[in-house]
Order: structure tokens, then C-alpha cells, then sequence
């Protein structure tokens, strides 16, 4: 089995050959290890620190682009490198980059499609309140909207299979992390968390520099997935929620009329509920259409599926 580790990396100069040095070079059940770095344009020594530590290729953004583009790019090409396994791990140094084989092993044991290394983010002291916090908001989020008992969606230490890698398909812009979990929920896919470990970081995180930035993105990715994978559900609560708050200035119409048998003093009210009934209904009807739209989106994606695996 041929293993691709993909690093991530934008001006992390100061810790990629640390990441890189520690990645194992032998681990039981894979016979060829290979390390990719996806530079996000940096603009220190990012590259030649990488290649002095051990690099196997380096792949460039001409700008910096950001964390989600990155990580298609790199998913991309791990499997152009024919990957059986693909682990991603970020370059700051983090996360232990020793525990790989543990990281691997449901998929090794054809257990798995997917390993998320959990962080175990309660118990960390060196972690700021408020983005452990954001994180167990974020996981609490995408936990609800999966369906799948997620412990850590945040990680960024995680291990795909082949298979996977060739089923997922990243459009959003700024994160992936929430957004291949619900894709693999919906597309089947088996996934697995081990505990890892999560070490302080020294400086500040490049790849997500803004906490409230990096919260109001994901949020965006997550609601647009599960848009995309639950368009009827979505759009009919929405709906209903329109005619939900029709009946408030509708029950008033309805009490004076049966009170006074005319609808007199009323006109206002009357439209306003016409108004939020018609555009319930109309959200509804939209959901009925993007159901349609979704079967052809799955249709498309197994012929991509098919295309890639070629």
C-alpha cells in the first residue's frame, strides 16, 4: 500500500522540517511512504525548509488561496501520486506526527474509510476558551446536521482512503472539515476517530488567523453542504416557518371577521398574511425543485467518481 502524507503549509518555516522529520518513514502494512507539501503561496522559506527536511514534492498556489483550496489541490494530488492512504496533517507542528500509524490503522484493517484524529479538545489546558468553545460549537453543529456522533469535526489530523478521497468532492472556499464529514455521512462512507495528541502552539495559527472570520466561514460551508444534501427538509422549514408567522396577523383578520362579519380596517393585515402564506408556499415549491436538482448533482458525481477512479 503506497501512503501520501500532505502537509499543508503557508509561512510555516519555523516548524514544516520538524513535521516532516518526524513523519515515520516505516510502518507496518505500507510499503511506500511519499510527503507532499501544499505551499498557500507562502512568502518565507517555506519550501526550502521542506525540501531540506525530506520532502517528497511540493506543490505551489501562486497566492495564497486558503486552507479548503489547498486541501483539494493536495487530495488531488496524492492521488495522482497513486495513494492508497492519504493522511493530512497541518505544518505548525501541532499534532504529533509519530502517531500516523495509529491514525491509519482502522483503514490498513479495512475498518474504515475515514480517521479523524480527536483532539480531545475538553480536556486541553493550553487551548484558548473561547476558540475551544467555537470548537464544540462547531462539532455540536455539524454533529446535528451529519447525523454522525462526531467527537473533534475541527482536526485537521485525519487519514482517508483511497475510495474517499475519490467520492469527495470540496467546494467550499475557506474549510474543509465540516464539510467532508457530512459529504462522507451522506455518501456511505465509514469513519473512525482515535484519540491524538494536540501540543501549544507557538505563534500564531496562518491558516486561520481570525477567529470570528474563520467561525462565520464555516458556518457558511456547513449550512451550504447540508443545503446542497438536504434541500427539501431545509427549504420546508423554512417554509413553514413563513406560514408559521402568517396565522399571527391572520388570527387577528379571522377574530374581527367572525366578531363583525366584515373584514373592514383590515386590509393591511389581510395582504401581509396573503403575503407570508404565498411566500411560504413558494420556498416550499423551491425545495421540491432543488430535490430535483440534487438527483442530477448525484448523478454527476458518480460519473466524476468514475472519471477519477480512471
Amino acid at each position: 500500500m503506497n501512503l501520501v502524507v500532505m502537509v499543508p503549509a503557508y509561512n510555516e518555516e519555523r516548524s514544516i522540517g520538524k513535521v516532516i522529520k518526524e513523519i515515520p518513514r516505516k510502518i507496518k502494512g505500507i510499503n511506500n511512504i511519499k510527503i507532499l507539501v501544499v505551499d498557500d503561496g507562502s512568502t518565507d522559506k517555506t519550501k526550502e525548509e521542506a525540501l531540506k527536511a525530506g520532502a517528497s514534492k511540493i506543490v505551489s498556489n501562486k497566492k495564497n488561496l486558503g486552507l479548503a483550496r489547498s486541501f483539494k489541490k493536495g487530495l488531488e494530488e496524492a492521488l495522482r501520486m497513486d495513494a492508497d492512504i492519504i493522511v493530512n496533517i497541518d505544518a505548525d507542528a501541532q499534532y504529533d506526527a509519530k502517531e500516523i500509524p495509529k491514525l491509519i490503522k482502522p483503514i490498513i484493517e479495512n475498518r474504515a474509510d475515514i480517521v479523524l484524529g480527536d483532539r480531545q479538545v475538553k480536556t486541553l489546558d493550553h487551548m484558548p476558551s473561547s476558540k475551544k468553545m467555537g470548537n464544540r460549537i462547531a462539532t455540536w453543529v455539524t454533529r446535528r446536521l451529519s447525523g454522525y456522533p462526531v467527537k473533534d469535526a475541527q482536526t485537521g489530523f485525519r487519514a482517508f482512503s483511497r475510495e474517499a478521497a475519490l467520492k469527495l468532492n470540496i467546494l467550499g472556499n475557506y474549510t474543509y472539515v465540516q464539510e467532508t464529514i457530512i459529504q462522507a455521512v451522506h455518501k456511505n462512507l465509514i469513519i473512525e476517530e482515535v484519540p491524538v495528541t494536540f501540543k501549544k502552539r507557538e505563534g500564531k495559527s496562518k491558516l486561520i488567523s481570525n477567529i470570528f472570520s474563520y467561525a462565520k466561514n464555516a458556518a457558511i460551508t456547513i449550512l451550504r453542504t447540508y443545503r446542497d444534501y438536504n434541500p427539501i427538509k431545509i427549504f420546508t422549514i423554512i417554509g413553514i416557518i413563513f406560514i408559521i408567522i402568517s396565522l399571527i396577523p391572520g388570527f387577528v383578520v379571522l377574530r374581527d371577521y367572525f366578531a363583525t362579519g366584515t373584514f373592514a380596517g383590515h386590509t393591511g393585515r389581510g395582504l401581509l398574511t396573503i403575503l407570508l402564506v404565498f411566500i411560504g408556499v413558494q420556498i416550499i415549491v423551491f425545495g421540491l425543485l432543488a430535490d430535483m436538482l440534487k438527483t442530477q448533482r448525484q448523478l454527476q458525481e458518480e460519473i466524476l467518481y468514475k472519471i477519477k477512479k480512471r
